[in-house]
């Protein structure tokens, strides 16, 4: 192996950086459901992903392969510096939605990079087509479709299994099976997710001539990359886990059980055939499908929709950040150094705006009242509540409308009106002898 040069150490380390990123970004996918259950702890929820994502990491290296050498060509005069701008376009906007806790993949943001980077300093005769069709858009359509049926069915089946069943037993076994189920998330997303920024690693090593094309990544690029996916799933996306735990739908454990099931097998299946699958797509719309499939069961599309606007943006977003930082990369040392400058401060500045509404371990399950007012969004002026027997008459040749039940009853234990002309005393005023409290009010003024 050659001299690895300054230029793809920075490399690395922005793809270790990435790599973290995408830890605490996707932590929701697998703990989410168990957190918002009550299955475990946030903090033991975390750490046992941490670990799993590590061991993960280990089992399989064909995402890594399509990475390295599938979307983009390797002999088409690419440089590290280019690699460098994709990486710093995934990473803003990998921080960008996890501050607007918003469930975006992490896998698009750093293909979008690539893509963005490659096409603005090479073209797109770098870029291989028909693998990104058939490893990258057709899975990110497909997977949420696949894993929302199957949990639409898992849940359905697992309701209908058990519906003679004592509940307090069976949510305690629900509960066991949420988290063999998370754990097993948890390992296919070290198999998936991890791999892409070995792929990363690997794809900069051989364009800077430290390893020959077609290579698999090295012993210590493998160990790097998990350790990093590790260390950020530890850190927790609390923001983004609050959204999948509590913004999509109301989960129940065996709903969260059917969920994490059915995205565990998804995953896992993707990362067999070499499928750069978004395991956040994947577990999204097991979510949404364990809400369609229990009877009774809501979601909510306005997160939802959210979310589908978030992933139509990935690939574009991370694309543009990309393309500028690949322009100004391009332009030698200096322009190296000025796109790490305005990342880190970006970077910052996203960490100090996300520190005035902090979310931890401590409120992760706590839902802000979904109202106007709470975003910050004025509702319809109130209608004056009019005082008993002031009521307006009803307009000429116009029926009155009935009264609702909760009218009539809020009617029968109210008080009866005040006779007319008696005010309520100050504390300044003292009634005097002529004050009309005690005389029979007149017909005409309770009309």
């Amino acid at each position: 192996m050659e001299h690895i040069t300054l230029l793809i150490g920075i490399v690395i380390v922005t793809a270790l950086v990435f790599d973290f990123t995408n830890g605490f970004h996707d932590t929701a996918n697998a703990m989410a459901t168990t957190i918002s259950t009550g299955a475990l702890a946030p903090r033991a929820a975390v750490a046992m992903s941490a670990v799993l994502n590590l061991l993960g990491a280990f089992l399989s290296i064909e995402v890594a392969k399509t990475i390295s050498s599938g979307i983009i060509d390797e002999g088409s005069g690419i440089q590290p510096e280019v690699i460098f701008a994709g990486l710093v376009g995934a990473i803003i906007w990998n921080l960008l939605t996890w501050l607007a806790g918003l469930p975006s993949s992490s896998s698009h943001a750093l293909m979008g990079g690539l893509l963005g980077a490659t096409v603005a300093a090479v073209g797109t005769g770098a870029v291989n087509g028909d693998v990104v069709v058939m490893k990258v858009l057709i899975p990110a359509l497909a997977a949420p479709l696949v894993a929302g049926i199957a949990s639409v069915c898992a849940t359905r089946l697992t309701y209908r299994v058990g519906r003679h069943a004592d509940q307090e037993r069976t949510a305690k076994g629900y509960r066991a099976g949420q988290i063999t189920s998370a754990a097993l998330v948890s390992l296919a997303h070290g198999t998936n997710d991890a791999q892409k920024t070995m792929g990363v690693i690997t794809l900069a090593l051989v364009t800077g001539g430290a390893l020959a094309p077609d290579s698999d990544p090295p012993v210590w690029v493998i160990a790097s990359a998990g350790l990093a996916i590790a260390l950020g799933t530890y850190l927790g996306g609390w923001r983004i886990i609050r959204t999948m735990g509590k913004g999509i739908t109301d989960i129940q454990p065996p709903q969260g059980f059917a969920a994490q099931t059915s995205a565990a097998a998804t995953i896992l299946a993707s990362s067999h055939i070499g499928f750069s699958l978004s395991t956040t797509h994947v577990c999204s719309g097991a979510v949404m499908g364990s809400g369609l499939g229990r009877k009774g069961g809501v979601v909510r599309w306005g997160t939802a929709g959210r979310m589908f606007i978030g992933w139509g943006l990935t690939l574009p977003a991370a694309g543009g950040i990309a393309a500028a930082s690949a322009l100004l990369a391009e332009q030698g040392d200096w322009g190296v150094t000025t796109v790490a400058v305005l990342a880190v401060a970006l970077c910052g500045a996203i960490w100090l705006r996300s520190r005035r509404a902090p979310v931890d371990h401590t409120n992760v399950n706590e839902v802000e009242p979904a109202t106007p007012e709470a975003a910050g969004i004025p509702g319809p002026a109130a209608e004056p509540t009019p005082e008993p027997g002031l009521e307006p008459a009803p307009e000429p040749g116009r029926e009155p409308e009935p009264a609702g039940v909760v009218t009539t009853a809020i009617q029968a234990v109210s008080p009866p009106p005040p006779p007319a002309g008696v005010g309520v005393a100050s504390t300044e005023e003292t009634p005097t002898a002529d004050n009309t409290a005690g005389r029979p009010a007149s017909a005409s003024s309770l009309s």
